[in-house]
């Protein structure tokens, strides 16, 4: 059983900066690809960035040159750094883990097999 923790939500200012933090346990985390969703009320779940295990990366359009999404699998630990925050990047953004083999639908959540309780991110204008 693989857990995620998911850390380093807020309130911030438009225009400023966050860095969530997502720690799993388990020997699989290696290997899985890792992806940062988040959902806003009334809106469905949605991907922000995932990376497979040897650094590959997919960002939705809305975030591409904002996020930055990276691992540090001596650590068990997948990153999202926001900058250029924005009011509508406000929501619960939660971590998931899935097998490598869903990186070609890897904005799909249904493809994740474990997630993190999720952090808020609130970004005030």
């Amino acid at each position: 059983q693989v857990q995620l923790v998911e850390s380093g939500g807020g309130l911030v200012q438009a225009g400023g900066s966050l860095r969530l933090s997502c720690t799993a346990s388990g020997p699989t985390f290696s290997t899985a690809v890792m992806g940062w969703f988040r959902q806003a009320p009334g809106k469905e779940r949605e991907l922000v960035a995932a990376i497979t295990s040897r650094g590959s990366t997919n960002y939705a359009d809305s975030v591409k040159g904002r996020f930055t999404i990276s691992r540090d699998n001596r650590k068990n630990t997948v990153y999202l750094q926001m900058n250029s925050l924005k009011p509508e990047d406000t929501a619960v953004y939660f971590c998931a883990a899935g097998p490598a083999v869903i990186w070609a639908v890897a904005a799909a959540p249904s493809r994740y097999d474990y997630w993190g309780q999720g952090t808020q991110v609130t970004v005030s204008s």
